[in-house]
């Protein structure tokens, strides 16, 4: 008998970070603010650039961003982030005082930043709050192993298949949503070529398993989205 294989998913996201925040007594959350900023940044505005000096820890109260590394000459996309995420937790390590991988804003996105000395201290005042940003840290690794199995085991139409299924799902949290990622940018969190994401959707489409209008799209068989997603 064929052995039915372990559902591995290539989504970005899982859990919301901001449930961290009600773990802070009201004293160590007007200590936090007292220490943190807003900012507002608008589509393709660059949020963090590689490199650069990492003084604060970024939360994105609203919008949506992209991670990636990368030089002059091509860029791979990690993940993307969608609000009540924490951005740039990867970089806070140590005596390391820079960002490893950029940001930039699909939409218009408003982040906290939050100094980073502050964020150290009520990670020491507060070991409940410390505890949920490690398992917010081991929460990113096992997604980043996630990803690496799915880019090197799955198929074409699988990976296409879990990367819808983790807007709808975990992203936008709808089955119908307006999209804002370029082909390309599709195409680099999926592994694949322009062309094939596009030969992909098309498939989908005259299946009946989504319906696509400019940047528009509708998940309309989930069911079988998890199973390509799952077997493909």
């Amino acid at each position: 008998m064929k052995k039915t294989p372990a559902f591995v998913s290539n989504c970005m996201i899982e859990i919301e970070h901001d449930r961290c925040f009600d773990i802070l007594t009201p004293d160590e959350r007007s200590y936090l603010f007292d220490n943190s900023i807003e900012m507002v940044y608008g589509p393709d505005e660059m949020v963090i650039k590689q490199g650069t000096f990492a003084s604060h820890i970024l939360f994105l109260q609203k919008g949506l961003v992209k991670v990636f590394m990368g030089d002059n000459n091509k860029d791979l996309i990690l993940k993307i982030i969608p609000e009540n995420h924490f951005v740039g937790l990867s970089s806070f390590y140590g005596e390391n005082h820079k960002f490893i991988y950029s940001v930039s804003a699909y939409v218009e996105s408003k982040f906290l930043l939050i100094e980073e000395s502050a964020f150290r201290e009520l990670l020491k005042r507060n070991p409940q709050f410390a505890f949920k940003i490690l398992n917010i840290q081991n929460e990113n690794t096992a997604q980043v192993y996630s990803r690496f199995y799915c880019l090197t085991r799955k198929q074409s139409s699988g990976l296409v298949a879990d990367l819808l299924l983790c807007l709808s799902k975990r992203v936008f949290k709808s089955d119908k949503f307006h999209l804002p990622i370029t082909r390309t940018d599709f195409a680099d969190l999926t592994g694949l070529s322009v062309e094939s994401i596009m030969r992909i959707l098309k498939e989908f489409k005259r299946d009946g398993l989504i319906a696509v209008r400019g940047k528009n799209m509708e998940i309309l068989k989930t069911d079988t989205l998890e199973l390509i997603s799952q077997f493909g």
